[in-house]
Formats: C-alpha cells, sequence, structure tokens
C-alpha cells in the first residue's frame, strides 16, 4: 500500500513539473521549476531526468526546459504550424555553428519562398538578412526543394529570369529538380544573385510529407565546389534531425531491390581456373545475372583433341590399310636384297 501511494507520488510530482513546461511562455530553467512547485532539487532533478528520457520534456542550448517531442508530434499530427519556428531554432543554431554561414528555415507560400527563421553567418561579407523577403521557387535552394518533393508550386507563366545562371526553361527546371530528389538536396550557384551559392535540404513531418527546407547559404568565395558536399551533409543531418522531432520516420529500401544489384556489381570476384579446387559456396550467393558467363567447373577439362584427330573415325581403318599397303612392296625388297 504504501509502494502504491509512494508510485502515485511521483506520477502527481512528475505532472505537476511537465504542467509548468507547458504552460509557461517560453523555456523555463530549473530552479524556477523548483520553486513554482516546491519540490526538492534532488526530486525536481531526478523526474525532469524521467520526463526527459520519455521525450515529455526538452533542453535547449542553455538548459531551459521547453515541452518535449511527444508534443510538437501530437501538434504536427493536426496540421499545426504555427510552433515549427519555435521547434527547428536549435537545429538552425546547430547547423549554424557547423558550417560560420547563413542558414534559413523556409516554407512555400502564394508560389514563392516565405523565409521564417534565420540563424546570421559569422562573417560579414555574404551576410543577408532574408527574412520577409519573398523570393522565386525556381532560382532559390529552397523554393527547388520545395517544388522536387511537391510542398510548392510555381506560378502561371514564364519563369522569371534574375542572372545569366537562373533556369527560365520549364522541361530544364524539371531535369533539375528530378536530380534533387536523387541526391536529396539541391544547389543554387548564382541562380538567385551573381555570386550567391546555397544549399538546402528537406524537412519532413509525420507521413513523410515535406513542409519546410533547410538551407545554407553565402557568396561563392567560401562555399567552394570542395566544399559543397560537406555543407549539404551538415544540412541534411540537421534537417533529419529535425525531421525525427516532427514524427518522420524514413522508409527503408525493400530486400529485394537492392540486393540482386550488389550481386550483379561484385567484381573483385576471380572466377575459378581450370585444375584449382573448387570454391566453397557463399551464403545467400545472389544467382547469376541474365547473359552472364557461367562459373568454371570444379573437374578439369579433357584434353582438346588436334585438328587432325579431331576427323571421323570411320576413317581410321583406310588410313591403316594404305600404310599396309605401301609398306609391303619395301618389305619385299628387302627380302630378296637379304637372300641375294
Amino acid at each position: 500500500m504504501v509502494s502504491s501511494r509512494g508510485g502515485t507520488q511521483a506520477v502527481d510530482r512528475a505532472a505537476q513539473l511537465l504542467t509548468e513546461v507547458v504552460h509557461a511562455p517560453g523555456a523555463v530553467t530549473f530552479t524556477e521549476l523548483a520553486a513554482a512547485t516546491g519540490l526538492a532539487k534532488s526530486t525536481t532533478s531526478r523526474l525532469l531526468l524521467a520526463l526527459e528520457r520519455n521525450g515529455l520534456v526538452r533542453r535547449d542550448d542553455a538548459g531551459r526546459f521547453r515541452p518535449g517531442e511527444i508534443f510538437v508530434r501530437f501538434a504536427w499530427r493536426g496540421g499545426a504550424e504555427a510552433g515549427l519556428t519555435e521547434v527547428a531554432q536549435p537545429y538552425l543554431e546547430q547547423l549554424g555553428r557547423d558550417t560560420g554561414e547563413t542558414v534559413n528555415l523556409g516554407v512555400g507560400g502564394d508560389g514563392v519562398v516565405e523565409q521564417i527563421a534565420q540563424v546570421d553567418s559569422v562573417y560579414v561579407i555574404g551576410a543577408t538578412n532574408w527574412l520577409g523577403r519573398a523570393v522565386p521557387l525556381h532560382c532559390t535552394a529552397i523554393g527547388k526543394v520545395l517544388l522536387a518533393y511537391g510542398a510548392a508550386k510555381l506560378r502561371p507563366g514564364r519563369l522569371e529570369w534574375r542572372t545569366e545562371q537562373t533556369i527560365t526553361s520549364r522541361a530544364a527546371l524539371e531535369a533539375e529538380l528530378a536530380a534533387v530528389r536523387q541526391r536529396g538536396y539541391a544547389v543554387i550557384d548564382g541562380e538567385l544573385e551573381p555570386g550567391l551559392v546555397a544549399v538546402a535540404a528537406p524537412v519532413y513531418r509525420d507521413g513523410g510529407a515535406v513542409v519546410a527546407a533547410l538551407s545554407v547559404s553565402g557568396p561563392g568565395t567560401r562555399l567552394t565546389p570542395p566544399r559543397i558536399a560537406d555543407v549539404a551533409a551538415a544540412c541534411t543531418a540537421q534537417a533529419s534531425a529535425l525531421s525525427a522531432v516532427l514524427g518522420h520516420r524514413p522508409e527503408r529500401p525493400a530486400h529485394g531491390n537492392s540486393a540482386p544489384r550488389l550481386a550483379r556489381a561484385s567484381p573483385g570476384r576471380r572466377a575459378q581456373q581450370p585444375g584449382q579446387p573448387p570454391q566453397a559456396p557463399q551464403a545467400h550467393q545472389a544467382p547469376p545475372a541474365a547473359g552472364a558467363r557461367p562459373a568454371a567447373r570444379a573437374r578439369p577439362a579433357p584434353r582438346t583433341q588436334s585438328a587432325a584427330s579431331a576427323q571421323p573415325t570411320a576413317q581410321a581403318p583406310q588410313a591403316a590399310r594404305a600404310q599396309q599397303a605401301a609398306q609391303q612392296p619395301q618389305a619385299a625388297q628387302a627380302q630378296r636384297e637379304g637372300a641375294a
């Protein structure tokens, strides 16, 4: 009975802490929670750790507490998007620390990209405030991601020309969007403004729909081609982490789609040579591809016949009789010479 009462008391205290976190207008500190609930600091610490382990609360970079992933996923399940910027802020800040460049979170709206959150670059050159600026979809990295994954639509009419690098053909844009889907991120180089380079990756919600895009932008003197791959990897990692908070679970590829290709693309395996002992069969070996050369036989191949010995056997007796007839006169002559 005491154990049951103690367990109920612990649940009540955890619920009290959780209520304070959810109802707070912003992030709340550990000291504020302990004071508001009247709980001992040791009890407050133990219960907050349990709530954090179960995704009911989370800490920001300053150690303050906010509602956890469970609440975020529940809110997004109903389509609420008002809290996206607050949820995404830690991931934007981490991406800014990783790259040092300007980081933006953008969504689609009325045929343009709307920048809803930004972390400024640590550099003076190339630092731009994109918040509140509507930019075209087809010549921005965020816009290409939103178009590629069906999160935004182009306005009817001709594509706006911005620079010599801007894609103004819809056919060429469709090919570019296919490339975005294939590699998982978008890149622009001087398509919106001369010298401006940007990389963007999709942000998913539960169910697999893309709801936003995370981007890194800066001057081409810093975002050089050799650096693009590293920046894209960092951007994709933070976008994936944010997507996980929003409830997205990436699908694994089907087993039957990849195994045969891997089996056919194994050039490092040497073919067995005649006369060598047979190799032990490998487990789960894929069947050979159509048109592939069969594996060498385990037994030595029979010796090949020469062109002369490969003649029909029916000619062998005739050759023997002809040879015998040719030798008979020579034997008779030798016998006569011996008698003389």
